[in-house]
């Protein structure tokens, strides 16, 4: 092989620097999904579990569309489509902003909240039925026994597989460079088509997102110990 390996050309200078424009975007994006899908998981989970048979039908027609769809044609769908879904008023403040950003985090949060709702209902059920029935005898709404009582526990038995769910996310975020979300994978093809220095740009950017993923993995375990220890049984 005559391949002559640079590594310097892109860490350092004008391709270094975007490399670091493209990491920036990946986490913010990843950041913004993984707290919406959280949200819209858990609320997901809980009208799974209400008596109310709509929102009971909703919640698990969304599951099931959502987690038997490939990511890819949702990136494309909600890229192209949004127009036809989504109200006039969030297409107009989506094109007045980063539309491409905001197709990307609407495509990672409606995905990845139907696995999080399926792993949230699944801690709720490992919660003794008896927590919720003594929560409500002592006066507690559903919904304030699920705050105040079942969820907290639940999302202790739960951190393991939403680590997984979150890791998931971050490396989905990859797929975003398709509808021309300035990424790190989207930046690794620029330096691959202006520098020809593909396997430097690729090797680089896997480096980074395998950091990514040990720091979030090591942070929400400690997190795991050293706060959620707390929550009492």
């Amino acid at each position: 092989m005559n391949y002559q390996f640079n590594w310097q050309a892109v860490i350092t200078g004008e391709y270094g620097q975007w490399i670091m424009d493209g990491l920036l975007i990946t986490l913010q994006i990843s950041a913004v999904s993984i707290v919406l899908s959280l949200v819209l998981g858990t609320l997901i989970a809980v009208m799974r579990l209400t008596k109310v048979r709509l929102l009971e039908w909703l919640a698990l027609s969304y599951t099931e569309f959502f987690r038997n769809t490939p990511l890819l044609v949702q990136l494309f769908f909600w890229y192209f489509g949004s127009h036809a879904v989504l109200p006039e008023f969030v297409n107009t403040w989506l094109y007045e902003h980063d539309f491409e950003f905001g197709a990307g985090v609407i495509s990672l949060t409606v995905y990845t909240s139907a696995f999080i709702a399926e792993e949230i209902r699944s801690g709720i059920f490992a919660i003794p039925k008896t927590q919720l029935e003594a929560s409500r005898a002592c006066g507690l709404s559903f919904l304030q026994a699920m705050h105040h009582v079942i969820l907290p526990q639940a999302f202790r038995i739960i951190i393991p597989p939403l680590i997984s769910q979150f890791l998931n996310l971050i490396k989905n975020s990859s797929l975003v460079m398709t509808i021309g979300v300035m990424d790190l994978m989207y930046m690794a093809r620029q330096i691959e088509s202006y520098a020809g220095r593909g396997f430097e740009a690729f090797t680089v950017i896997l480096i980074i997102y395998l950091t990514i993923s040990l720091a979030v993995s090591f942070l929400i375990t400690q997190y795991n110990k050293r706060f959620l220890r707390q929550i009492a049984y």
